[in-house]
């Protein structure tokens, strides 16, 4: 398959801005529901499946999936297996502890993401990108701190909120492999397809309701994780893998906890006040994506 050499649009780093604002709406949506995790993972790709596919029928692009490789369909079967895996098991972080702790601790991915690109990839760092990675985890880990005592199981919550790390740092890598040859569109109406299925798969085998009992509140949620957080944060992260490397994308993603921080602090549902801990973190974090991305 030929490699896509044409280069971007607008500048890869204004749109990681735009993504990073939109995947920050994430955790305070998710708190607006009570749905299990695995039906809000589900819809929210569902919902973000079908609006790719009109998208697909209006450019054309669907000639992209059909030309796939059997090594593609792998390597995107894995990429899709990572991201249903994040987002079971970050939203079910979200409804067990604070929101300013669930985002802080799933934003220690660029470390997974630094050590598997290089192993994967061959992607190496400056020590530069090492101390800016380290400035801005330090900020998540300090926000982290201050909220450890909320929520209903914080312990359980921010390990499962690393594990989502973890999973959505092998989603980035993989992506950034994909995405060097296949067109956005394409990519993403088969990953997200595939971690749909994935999902829909855990709703069968633990008889979670798919359909039945939830509220308009709920649907309005689902729609609005796949219009916001997943079309234009996730898929807007996806175009940029194709111009920068993983570990600068992800790092990217560090802005997610100052600003569902601030968002779930000025939403009346939510009203979590940010501590100090979480106004010193999201400086550190800033400093860090500065650090780490300047040129």
């Amino acid at each position: 398959m030929p490699r896509l050499d044409t280069g971007p649009i607008v500048p890869p780093y204004a749109v990681l801005f735009v993504s990073v604002l939109a995947m920050s709406w994430g955790a305070p949506l998710v708190r607006m529901t009570e749905a299990d995790p695995l039906a809000i993972s589900f819809w929210r790709l569902a919902f973000a499946v079908v609006m790719i596919a009109f998208i697909l029928g209006v450019s054309g692009e669907r000639e992209g999936i059909r030309s796939l490789g059997r090594s593609d369909w792998i390597a995107a079967a894995w990429a899709g297996a990572f991201l249903a895996g994040h987002f079971a098991a970050w939203i079910a972080s979200v409804q067990l502890t604070t929101v300013a702790a669930s985002v802080a601790l799933v934003s220690t991915a660029p470390v997974w993401v630094a050590l598997l690109a290089i192993v994967m990839l061959g992607e190496s760092l400056e020590r530069r990108q090492w101390v800016g990675i380290g400035t801005a985890i330090l900020g998540a880990i300090v926000i982290g701190w201050g909220d450890l005592g909320g929520g209903p199981d914080p312990l359980r919550g921010d390990f499962l909120a690393v594990v989502g790390a973890v999973f959505v740092a092998g989603y980035y890598v993989i992506g950034r492999k994909l995405r060097s040859r296949i067109g956005l569109w394409p990519y993403v109406a088969v990953v997200y397809g595939i971690a749909a299925l994935v999902l829909f798969a855990g709703l069968l085998a633990t008889g979670v309701p798919i359909i039945a009992g939830y509220g308009r509140t709920d649907w309005l949620v689902f729609f609005g994780l796949a219009l916001g957080p997943m079309l234009i944060g996730h898929t807007g992260q996806n175009w940029a893998l194709r111009y920068l490397p993983a570990v600068a994308v992800n790092l990217t993603v560090l802005g997610e906890p100052v600003g569902a921080t601030l968002i779930a602090w000025g939403v009346p549902f939510i009203a979590e006040p940010p501590p100090i801990e979480a106004v010193l973190g999201g400086a550190l974090i800033l400093g860090g994506i500065l650090l780490g991305m300047w040129r």
